[in-house]
C-alpha cells in the first residue's frame, strides 16, 4: 500500500534528523535540503539511501540532484511508491 504524502514527509524528517541531529519539525516542504537544512551531499546520499530502503524505492543517482526541497523528495517517493 502507497504512503501518502504526509505519511512520507513524517518518515522522510525521522531520517533527516537522525542523520543530522535536526527536529524533524524542522524538516518542512519548502525547505531546501541544502541552503536551508545544512545537508552536504555525503548526507544527502546517506539520508537517499536510507528513504529508499524505508519506502522500498529506487532514486537513480541522476535524480538526487533535482531533489532540492524536501517537498521535491516526498512527490518524488510518492510518485515512485505507484
Amino acid at each position: 500500500m502507497a504512503l501518502s504524502e504526509k505519511e512520507v514527509l513524517a518518515g522522510l524528517a525521522e531520517i533527516v534528523a537522525e542523520e543530522t541531529g535536526l527536529d524533524a519539525a524542522e524538516v518542512t516542504g519548502p525547505k531546501s535540503f541544502t541552503d536551508d537544512l545544512d545537508i552536504d551531499s555525503l548526507s544527502m546520499m546517506t539520508i537517499v539511501t536510507l528513504a529508499e530502503e524505508k519506502f522500498s524505492v529506487r532514486i537513480p543517482d541522476e535524480d538526487v540532484k533535482n531533489l532540492v526541497t524536501v517537498a521535491d523528495a516526498v512527490a518524488y517517493m510518492t510518485k515512485a511508491q505507484s
